[in-house]
């Protein structure tokens, strides 16, 4: 298999990458391009999904021309994306009806907060795992039926929206199906992007009417479901499309679920945790579906064709990486690179914390209501302490979910594999092992979002043969482990705790 590859679409919050990669699991060619992010109101996140599948094709070309080979050379297509985003399209045309609304969107606060009131969120966690949120697609796709054909964009066709949807004439879909559509003019998802719906019962691993009628769904606007590593494929690009080649799509998982597949971690107990936009631990359970007590989210991990669904718990923050392109956005600092140097030129944050609640808090908290909120600030507080005290809102952040991992799978993390662009900075690293209290492990191939759906879809056809042929491939890159006083960082800790409960419940709809 020394002339074939294996290609995987990386389509993120910011921006889409392709990678190529060879049988070794190693990076032979790259492309990447960001996309606009759009903020029509206050709280709303929108993408273009037309610009999106324009970049898709733009960094494929790019990326085989950097590694030098053919479409053609292609053995399979994996796809990965950002979760929760939902898409809505003509079933015929292909054209969207409107944006894309993304995960970070919060215009269906109000209605979240009604599933509470009214006693229904209990229900939904039972069937779906989740916690109710705007973060989910569910709250989505009914605010687009509801309020898509009044905005009337150009590629919105004048008929009511919900007359279309209830007539099959429409097609819902997370990125991933938006992306496979226009691959292969299948209507498809895998299901871990259909347990991040909340429209999935992941027990019974089928859409879920009752869910449906909540939402006011109709079932003709759902993508049929299929394993994330599937044998019998998505579909096959148009030899006369833009490839000119044939190719399977044979792989799809959530971005986060195609990050625990690339990092090998296949077995109960194996846990990481990808630094992105936000981070998202990530505890694979087996085929155990473990309930949380602690504000985690239960969620599908991955499936293979012909296996049962592995489950995983999941803790989602937010903000992380978002963060450093906050200080970036307010002039703190120049690059994420100068992060690490500014931090370590002050001994300590001076009493200073951020709390990067800029869309709400996730795990544990789970409120959407939260907002940013630096507390502690003196006279002499210079840039140095706020850029120190955003970098250590990523480690709180992240024992805030490893304990309650913890507590809901009755199993210790000792060690935790960490990817994403944020993994690039030792001292991140290093201030993420000191206040967890465990190893952290980087790998060599960080970008193992991307290697996942690689992986997903190579088993698929037949490129890899086994999952102890992936764990072959994976090798550690560092290794960070605790060196401040476990005293000094459960004080630190305990103050973070502090600064998060000034920033809950601070977006009324009532405020200034």
């Amino acid at each position: 298999m020394g002339d074939t590859y294996v290609g995987a679409i990386d389509q993120g919050t910011t921006g889409t990458r392709f990678m190529v990669f060879d049988h070794g699991g190693q990076v032979v060619g790259s492309a990447y391009e960001t996309h606009e992010q759009i903020y029509p109101e206050p709280g709303w996140v929108e993408h273009d999904p037309v610009e999106i599948w324009e970049n898709v094709q733009s960094v494929i070309d790019r990326a085989l021309d950097d590694a030098t080979i053919d479409a053609s050379q292609l053995a399979a297509l994996g796809i990965t994306n950002q979760r929760e985003t939902t898409v809505l399209w003509d079933a015929e045309t292909g054209d969207p009806v409107y944006n894309a609304i993304v995960w970070q969107d919060r215009r269906t606060t109000d209605r979240v907060e009604e599933l509470a009131a009214d006693g229904t969120a209990e229900w939904i966690r039972e069937k779906t795992g989740l916690q109710p949120d705007p973060y989910f697609s569910a709250t989505k796709v009914e605010w687009l039926l509801e309020n898509a054909d009044p905005i009337k964009m150009e590629r919105t066709r004048p008929e009511d929206v919900r007359d279309r949807a209830e007539a099959g004439e429409l097609c819902f879909g997370t990125v991933d199906s938006w992306l496979i559509y226009n691959l292969t003019g299948t209507h498809v998802t895998d299901v871990t992007n259909a347990s991040r719906t909340m429209l999935y019962n992941i027990h019974d691993l089928a859409w879920d009417d009752d869910l449906l009628a909540e939402f006011s769904v109709p079932a003709a606007v759902l993508p049929e479901v299929r394993p994330s590593s599937d044998e019998d494929c998505y579909g096959h690009t148009d030899p006369d499309g833009f490839l000119d080649a044939e190719i399977p799509v044979a792989g799809a998982l959530g971005d986060q679920q195609a990050a625990l597949f690339g990092q090998t971690c296949f077995d109960a107990g194996d846990a990481k945790n990808t630094y992105g936009t936000g981070s998202f631990f990530l505890l694979n359970t087996g085929t155990e579906a473990v309930e949380s007590d602690h504000g985690l989210l239960t969620t599908v991990g991955f499936q293979r064709s012909g296996e049962p669904v592995q489950y995983a718990l999941e803790g989602s923050i937010f903000v992380t990486g978002a963060a450093i392109e906050w200080l970036e956005d307010v002039d703190l600092i120049d690059s994420p690179a100068e992060t690490a140097e500014l931090a370590r030129s002050v001994e300590g944050t001076d009493g200073v914390y951020v709390v990067p609640a800029f869309t709400g808090l996730g795990a544990p908290h789970w409120d959407g209501r939260a907002r940013g909120t630096i507390v502690g600030m003196t006279r002499g507080t210079r840039r140095e302490h706020i850029v120190r005290a955003t970098l250590e809102a990523i480690a709180y952040q992240t024992r805030d979910v490893a304990e309650a991992m913890e507590a809901d799978a009755g199993v210790a993390v000792e060690s935790l594999k960490v990817d994403g662009g944020a993994v690039k900075n030792n001292f991140l690293c290093q201030l993420q092992s000191d206040i967890v209290g465990v190893d952290i492990v980087r790998p060599e191939v960080d970008e193992t979002t991307a290697l996942g759906a690689a992986y997903a879809a190579g088993l698929a056809v037949g490129y890899w043969d086994s999952l102890d042929e992936l764990r072959a491939n994976w090798h550690v890159d560092a290794r960070f482990t605790p060196e401040m006083d476990p005293d000094d960082a459960d004080a630190k800790f305990d103050r973070w705790h502090d600064a998060v409960d000034r920033s809950m419940d601070w977006a009324r709809d009532d405020a200034d």
